[in-house]
């Protein structure tokens, strides 16, 4: 695990992403009252902790933005669309200066932003902000002003850090500051726990508080001091009338409920404490690499058993491989993430997009718990960015025709995700117009990317928008048509070894499905024999085996073709692809593939089997061969290319028949 500023960034980040779905939340439901709860409380902790760590104009500016949820919470103010607006910028502003530093002044532009949306908040609440985004301890309203006579005003409260708390950052005189804020505070410091001298660790926090608080709050605003700390020991009761004097949920954990609140010495809760751990990345992806080299060497130890032909070794390897498999798929889940950490992100580019557009649209998710590996996690942002920026464009239509048509004023952009077997499968569907064949075909046309005369399917039409600057769009805007950006998704998808689908109806939407292998570092693949020479096909790509028959000749047109169960399948022969002598071998396989939503077939000399493969990157010189994904080293020590499914198909679709 990283520094204490570290952690707390990527703490951070969280809770603005939090705040962020919060507030959009409430945008819909503005009489939410756990929602307001709930962006009080991520606000707090910004404040709390970001002062703790150095961040102290994150900590000021969010010391006001606090405020006026506060006001929320007691019934001063209430949610307004100008609100929701003014604070989804700050939330922005917020990332901006968490990404600053500790110890580091804001420059003056981003001061200047800080002061703007200050004046916003200040407006909407009817109160004038005193100084700008630089204070960060200025003192609130007296608690006086807001004091109800129903709560009680004399409180006890013990507390307890965690040992490590000091050197992870703990500043515990801003809490007794924070409490001083909402009254009369006496405390007092107890060095019970601090060990025999040959004992003490050094940087050990061995110190306790407890304190009397008189102040007219309710318990949750006291608990709400605390709110960070996380893994402390925590009791708060109330004083007031001795004959209701009874223990009160603490702020973590619950007290016993037969101690009495007269004895000095009360037992404190223990917090729950976290079942998750926060890892660093850059370990798993270790853990992943070493993993890698063991399925090699027990592919490796494999080999030499079935050569020796020993029993008792048979025996221990076929352990191995069990133990493997099982470290494997443990490491693996590991790696596996929610999509819904992606998903939750575009509620927001729906929102500003619909404002920006002026064309109502609502985001519905479906699928979000489904798992896939943290690295394709990571790529998956940027190519869903595009695609939902370009069905809110050009896809959605404007309130006027879709009231034309029938149709809701508010259009639905539908993201899901659904696993099928090695795949994990994204689809972003609108309820649009969609796509139009005929000026796809037509701009193809203008480009020369066709000919006039050439029969093109209109699934392979529809690939065309993924063209570098392929849009039918007449009027382009600041998100344009299809074509803007759209390479870029197919980019990343090839990159990540996927494939991409795409179907539409005109005048009902069309929909976009991202075929995503679940992991990138293992995955299962079919060995084949090409003149001698080993290739890997992805499983995942590969629907059946067939022979390929002595009676297929090649056409006159140079074109070539399996007739399947009353399907054509064009195939594309891998000797000849990657300049071997053509084969002699009679009777050749031929592996049927899927990529792009069409089926080309593959013919190699014999199909090996399946193995596990261990995907390792090509050298510099051989990454441009758009045919190769990878290579993999069996379990005989030689080598075999990963071959890239997507282009294959690719490049059998330029050459060969329309699918």
């Amino acid at each position: 695990m990283g520094s204490p500023e570290s952690t707390f960034i990527q703490e951070a980040k969280d809770h603005l992403q939090i705040l962020e779905e919060v507030l959009l939340e409430l945008e819909n439901t503005p009489d939410n009252s756990e929602h307001v709860d709930a962006a009080f409380r991520a606000l707090h902790t910004l404040k709390g902790s970001g002062s703790m760590f150095g961040f102290g104009e994150l900590a000021g500016f969010t010391h006001h933005f606090e405020d006026a949820f506060d006001q929320l919470r007691e019934g001063r103010a209430k949610v307004s669309p100008e609100l929701i607006a003014v604070s989804l910028d700050s939330r922005d502003h917020l990332a901006s200066l968490l990404d600053l530093g500790p110890d580091t002044e804001a420059p003056d532009a981003l001061r200047a932003v800080g002061d703007v949306l200050l004046a916003r908040l200040a407006k909407l609440k009817g109160t004038p902000i005193k100084g700008t985004a630089e204070g960060a301890h200025e003192v609130p309203a007296p608690v006086s002003e807001v004091a109800d006579q129903n709560v009680p005003s004399r409180w006890f409260i013990s507390f307890s850090p965690e040992p490590a708390a000091l050197k992870n950052g703990f500043r515990p005189d801003l809490l007794w500051d924070e409490l001083a804020q909402l009254g009369d505070l006496q405390l007092t410091c107890f060095d019970d726990r601090i060990p025999a001298l040959e004992d003490l660790e050094t940087g050990e926090c061995y110190l306790r508080w407890e304190m009397e608080l008189n102040a007219n709050v309710p318990r949750d605003r006291i608990e709400d001091v605390f709110i960070f700390c996380m893994d402390a020991e925590i009791t708060i009761k109330t004083l007031d009338e001795e004959a209701a004097v009874e223990d009160l949920n603490p702020a973590q954990g619950v007290d016993d409920p037969t101690k009495t609140p007269d004895k000095a010495a009360t037992t404190p809760a223990t917090a729950t404490k976290s079942e998750s751990v926060r890892v660093d990345a850059r370990r798993l992806d270790d853990l992943m690499d070493q993993l890698g080299e063991l399925v090699i060497a027990q592919a490796r130890l494999k080999s030499i058993s079935d050569t020796l032909d020993d029993p008792r070794l048979e025996t221990t390897v076929e352990e191995i491989d069990t133990l493997v498999t099982g470290l494997r798929d443990t490491t693996l889940s590991i790696r596996m993430l929610p999509v819904s950490m992606v998903f939750s992100k575009f509620r927001r580019v729906i929102r500003d997009l619909s404002v920006e557009l002026d064309k109502p649209a609502q985001l519905i998710t479906e699928g979000g718990e489904t798992e896939v590996d943290k690295n394709i996690i990571d790529c998956l942002t940027e190519p869903l960015v595009h695609m939902i920026r370009n069905s809110v464009d050009h896809g959605v239509e404007d309130a006027a025709t879709r009231k034309a048509a029938g149709k809701p004023d508010m259009a639905t952009i539908h993201l899901s995700a659904s696993q099928s077997g090695g795949e994990v499968l994204i689809s972003i569907k609108d309820d649009g117009g969609g796509l139009n064949a005929d000026a796809i075909r037509v701009r193809a046309i203008e480009r020369g990317m066709i000919s006039e005369d050439q029969e093109v399917s209109t699934e392979a039409l529809y690939q065309l928008i993924f063209e570098p600057g392929f849009s039918t769009a007449q009027n382009l805007s600041s998100v344009s048509g299809r074509g803007v950006g759209m390479d870029a998704v197919r980019r990343v998808v090839d990159d990540l070894r996927g494939s991409i689908d795409v179907k539409s109806t005109p005048g009902q939407g069309t929909e976009v499905i991202l075929r995503l292998p679940l992991t990138l570092a293992i995955i299962d693949g079919l060995l084949v024999d090409v003149d001698g020479d080993k290739f890997v096909l992805p499983l995942s790509s590969v629907e059946e085996c067939v022979d390929l028959p002595e009676s297929e000749n090649q056409r006159e047109d140079g074109r070539t073709i399996l007739r399947i169960r009353d399907q054509l399948v064009p195939y594309l022969s891998l000797d000849n692809l990657f300049g071997y002598t053509p084969s002699a071998v009679e009777r050749r396989r031929v592996a049927i593939v899927k990529a792009d939503g069409q089926r080309v077939g593959l013919v190699v000399d014999d199909v090996l089997g399946q193995l596990q493969t261990v995907i390792k990157p090509l050298s510099p010189f051989h990454r441009s061969v758009e045919e190769l994904a990878g290579a993999t080293i069996l379990g005989d020590g030689s080598i075999a290319l990963v071959l890239d499914v997507n282009a294959l198909v690719r490049r059998a679709s330029s050459t060969l028949i329309a699918a």
